[in-house]
């Protein structure tokens, strides 16, 4: 065989290698972009779902301050009323003062009284909280064997 002929058959091998490896490179990368494509569609998909629920909650949390306002208007409307009412059914004094439930402050705020303490004993008894509480006399006890 000729040198010149075996010099065109190394050249068409390595062109064929060349080229197969190519498409097998272009076909492993473009299965990694084909895969990078799909996840920034789903990635699109949910940013647009956010964004929907984030408008419904915008919407319900609207409509809600709407409801609570609402009901904040017929809670005093209610409260005013049941007051005209009691003055007008032989109750003395101002209107509000009557209604325990609507007036501010607990029944001893509003005498002018400072609510006491609340405490862990009855009278005349120490309780747990008391400085004394569990303590014995020192003359009482008698010394213990040290313990080893």
């Amino acid at each position: 065989m000729d040198a010149s002929k075996i010099t065109w058959i190394l050249a068409i091998a390595c062109l064929l290698a060349g080229i197969g490896l190519g498409a097998l490179g272009y076909h492993l990368l473009n299965t990694s972009a084909a895969s990078l494509q799909k996840l920034r569609q789903r990635l699109a998909e949910r940013d647009r779902e956010l964004a929907a629920l984030r408008n419904a909650m915008d919407d319900h949390l609207d409509d809600v301050s709407r409801l609570v306002a609402a009901l904040q208007r017929n809670g005093e409307a209610l409260a005013s009323r049941m007051a005209q009412d009691a003055h007008s059914l032989g109750g003395k004094g101002e209107p509000t003062a009557r209604l325990g439930v609507f007036a501010s402050g607990t029944p001893k705020e509003r005498d002018g009284e400072a609510p006491t303490m609340p405490r862990d004993y009855a009278n005349d008894s120490g309780g747990t909280l008391s400085e004394e509480f569990g303590l014995k006399d020192e003359d009482a006890m008698a010394p213990q064997p040290p313990r080893f």
